[in-house]
């Protein structure tokens, strides 16, 4: 079970975003430390990671040291992969005791059983052709034939290319991630919460079943980021310098859940 205070932050894209975005991101992992027992990254923390051997992205530096630091003074970190960072591994395992996380993450945290995914492909229709790619790009013999091209070469490569899949927002505005959500939730109605990123669309709502949808939206964009305790959810926008955020929206968990009952 992962443990509260959670937060959890999504899609700061750094190395595309101004440098403005990174301090800022800076500054909230700073404020976290004493005051998150966890923290989840879901996805695209970077605009493009990849891990050679005794390389990685210079971009990524002071964001990657950030979280060690955060990780020493005690905090878990789960950073779920999305699809521009989806080729971490050792590094961040081994190196900065980071829990990263290949494809969907189900457990508890707080109490809610949720289940966490970045969100790329999940649309039955519209991410078909894009599903077929990523099958491509994360074979291991895609990936160990990327490892032979110098860094400097590679990143030119992956951050020229990766322009073309970083929106603002979704073209649907979040509808589809938002109904893929709501299907989850009714085909699973032991399912306490489903959190999803990649849409950069901010999302927090409750299914007719009582189970919750939620979006941190885009760090990219804007500061926002989820707060998970045992009995709420809380989307909230950081303004610092301290890790509490101005709330734009909260939810309760069902009460019958609350209650401890099945």
């Amino acid at each position: 079970m992962l443990r509260a205070p959670c937060y959890l932050i999504s899609d700061a894209h750094l190395g595309a975003a101004p440098p403005n975005v990174e301090h800022q991101l800076l500054r909230f992992l700073r404020s976290l430390q004493g005051n998150a027992r966890t923290l989840i990254i879901n996805g695209d923390l970077f605009d493009f990671w990849f891990e050679w051997k005794t390389v990685v992205p210079r971009h990524g530096v002071r964001a990657v040291a950030a979280l060690a630091d955060l990780r020493d003074a005690g905090t878990e970190i789960l950073w779920i992969a999305g699809n521009h960072d989806c080729w971490g591994g050792s590094v961040l395992r081994d190196d900065y005791g980071i829990d990263f996380h290949i494809g969907p993450w189900e457990g508890s945290i707080a109490g809610w059983r949720t289940r966490i995914e970045h969100g790329d492909g999940l649309r039955e229709v519209e991410d078909r052709k894009y599903r077929r790619l990523r099958t491509v790009l994360r074979h291991p013999l895609a990936i160990r034939a990327f490892r032979w091209l110098h860094p400097d070469f590679a990143s030119r490569i992956a951050l020229g290319s990766s322009e073309a899949s970083r929106v603002h927002g979704a073209r649907d505005g979040g509808r589809g991630l938002r109904a893929v959500a709501q299907d989850e939730l009714s085909r699973d109605p032991s399912l306490d919460l489903v959190i999803y990123g990649h849409s950069h669309v901010m999302a927090l709502e409750r299914s007719s079943g009582g189970g919750v949808y939620a979006n941190a939206g885009s760090w990219f964009e804007s500061p926002t980021y989820l707060r998970i305790t045992e009995p709420t959810i809380e989307l909230l926008r950081w303004e610092g310098p301290s890790a509490e955020g101005v709330r734009l929206d909260s939810l309760d968990r069902r009460a019958e859940k609350t209650l401890g009952h099945p």
